[in-house]
Formats: structure tokens, C-alpha cells, sequence
């Protein structure tokens, strides 16, 4: 079940017009998942229109993809809600678009931040809502990448949107009027390390809003 968690069940029973899965579940253990250095991970797109609206997105990437759901097929076609809420061609419900990835990006760690990891979660709270996340969206953020991050002694951490726009160009129609894309980058540190602080902002979200984050470990 996504990355951090896996689970052993039988007497699976799956519907595939609905995308029902049921089973009887035995157990379920915390997975050994180690993100791989270089890949962006589960970066998810939030579409927030005015009122209902057709949206088609599109991804230029200096890379590869390497998995997406809703398919993407050259781009994703969806109908968008103001809550949130998008619909595929056949009425199926998502949360969000999702994909993940290899950039060919070069990332920069002039300015960042050096947490404890006992402190990861209090800061990725301060942070996002500086870059200008949701609650929602902050806590599926912190949900995804706290249990990779928590025991390391150290992270250091910094925030590449620029870098990561152009490695990963995001191509909507029609155009959103508030776009916030917030891409992660750590290190794992068995010490502290002196690093200039970063600046921290985000634009006012008003209109049709588009949401991204995403994130990498980097060696």
C-alpha cells in the first residue's frame, strides 16, 4: 500500500468497473522502502477551478517518467471541481494527479536548512505553509516523507523550485492563476552542517489554483 507500508491478505475479491478491491487482511508491516537518489518522488497535482472546468495537463520533463496514475497517455484530460475532487473520462474519482519520475537536474544546497530529525515534522508545518500548501495538502506531504526522514540524525533540507521547474515544465490548459509547485530535496547528516538560511514565500492563491510537491533524497 503505497510505499511505506506493506501487508499480506487472501480472499481478494476485485471489481474491475468500480476499481473495488476487497480482501481480508492478515498483516501489515512497515515496508523497507528506501527512495532512490535522483528520482522525484510522488510528485501529486491539485486542481482548484472556479467552477467545474474541462483541464487537460501536460508534463515537459528533462527525464523520464517511470509511473502515473490516472494513466497519462501523452497528458491527463480531467474534469476539475473547485474542492478539489477530478473526474477521468469514464467518472472515476481522484484526489490528485500523480506521477513520479528521473530528472537530469542538478540541485542546490547553498541555502537550505539543517533540522534534527525529531524535528522534521515541526518544521515541514512551518515551512509548507510559507510555500503555501493547505492543510490538506501539507499533511499528505508530511504523511509521505516523515517516516523516511524522522530518525536521521540529520536532514538537510532545501526547496528547489526553480531548479525543478526547469527540469519538470508543467503545462496547463486553461491556465491556471495561481500556480505553487514546492519540490524537496534532504541529504541525510550524522552532524550538524552551517547552511545559509533560505527564503521561504508563495504567491496569494486566488482564481483557478494549481498545487504541486514533490520531493528527492539526494547523495
Amino acid at each position: 500500500i503505497g510505499d511505506q507500508v506493506s501487508v499480506t491478505y487472501t480472499n481478494e475479491y476485485y471489481e474491475s468497473s468500480t476499481y473495488r478491491f476487497e480482501a481480508e487482511f492478515l498483516k501489515v508491516k512497515v515496508s523497507d522502502f528506501e527512495p532512490e537518489p535522483g528520482a522525484a518522488y510522488k510528485p501529486v497535482i491539485y486542481l482548484y477551478p472556479e467552477t467545474a472546468t474541462e483541464v487537460s495537463v501536460k508534463l515537459d520533463l528533462d527525464g523520464e517518467l517511470t509511473c502515473t496514475y490516472p494513466a497519462y497517455n501523452e497528458g491527463w484530460k480531467v474534469e476539475a471541481y473547485p474542492s478539489g475532487l477530478l473526474k477521468d473520462e469514464n467518472g472515476i474519482e481522484y484526489n490528485y494527479l500523480y506521477w513520479e519520475g528521473f530528472l537530469d537536474a542538478s540541485y542546490d544546497f547553498s541555502q537550505g536548512f539543517c533540522i534534527k530529525g525529531e524535528d522534521t515534522a515541526k518544521f515541514l508545518e512551518d515551512a509548507l505553509e510559507k510555500l503555501g500548501l493547505n492543510r490538506k495538502e501539507a499533511n499528505e506531504f508530511i504523511v509521505y516523507w516523515l517516516p523516511l526522514m524522522q530518525e536521521n540524525s540529520y536532514n538537510v533540507i532545501s526547496f528547489q523550485t526553480e531548479v525543478y521547474c526547469e527540469a519538470a515544465e508543467l503545462l496547463v490548459n486553461p491556465a491556471p492563476d495561481t500556480l505553487i509547485r514546492v519540490f524537496m530535496t534532504y541529504k541525510v547528516s550524522d552532524e550538524y552542517v552551517e547552511i545559509e538560511a533560505q527564503e521561504l514565500s508563495a504567491p496569494e492563491r486566488n482564481g483557478f489554483v494549481v498545487v504541486e510537491w514533490g520531493g528527492a533524497k539526494v547523495r
